[in-house]
């Protein structure tokens, strides 16, 4: 498999008004095309930090970042704008909803910042929410779904453009186990068709969905293992 992420001696230092915190201290990882990670750790461990560099919110300090074969420096802010929204799809722990607004019409959303003809909206918006087996909630508005459906409608969301790689940071954190469970499933068969999935999360049940598990304490990479099936 080819490498999509390829990042070298990461620190990420945070300044506040001269106080300054170590968030990520020398990590170094790749991640393979194809590939489904969960990264780890306690709270301020670095995990979310790590995850916003590599999905390209955030910048690390120092050190060195590619993302599909290309420095993260070079790209132009149009450059990782495309990034964002054709190559990789996001999931949050807040579901990031649109309220009173309909299933079809959340998942669309992505849709409004793209080249793709608005009659081509629906369609690609009930395809994704088929994925995630929510038909039977279309026109259903957000705030009348459970936490779980919620957050189907997210991962919705973040597959109308058929990205590449998904990142997730604590997708599960507001749902409950059945709910989590059914969540998981959803993302390991998205794995299985072929994405590249990457999961921050802090319970080990969760973590087991993925093929491999990196481990991050007090902002260095603790461990890093291939999980064996």
């Amino acid at each position: 498999m080819s490498k999509l992420i390829e990042a070298k001696h990461l620190r990420r230092i945070y300044d506040d008004s001269g106080v300054q915190t170590v968030a990520l201290d020398d990590v170094s990882l790749e991640i393979d095309r194809g590939e489904f990670v969960a990264i780890m750790g306690p709270s301020g461990s670095g995990k979310s930090t790590l995850l916003h560099i590599l999905a390209m919110l955030d910048k690390q300090t120092s050190g060195s970042y590619k993302f599909d074969g290309k420095a993260v420096d070079t790209y132009s802010e149009d450059e990782i704008a495309k990034v964002r929204n054709k190559k990789a799809g996001f999931v949050f722990q807040a579901f990031n909803l649109l309220p009173r607004t309909t299933v079809l019409d959340n998942v669309e959303l992505p849709l409004l910042y793209s080249n793709i003809p608005e009659n081509k909206w629906r369609d690609m918006a009930l395809e994704a929410v088929k994925i995630v087996h929510l038909e039977h909630r279309l026109d259903h508005e957000s705030n009348q779904l459970s936490g779980g459906e919620k957050q189907r409608v997210a991962i919705a969301r973040a597959l109308i453009n058929e990205p590449e790689i998904i990142f997730a940071d604590e997708p599960t954190g507001n749902l409950d186990t059945k709910a989590s469970h059914g969540l998981m499933e959803i993302i390991k068969e998205l794995n299985e068709e072929g994405r590249t999935i990457i999961v921050i999360t802090h319970e080990e049940e969760i973590a087991r969905y993925a093929k491999r598990i990196i481990r991050l304490r007090d902002g260095k990479l603790e461990e890093d293992r291939v999980i064996k099936k």
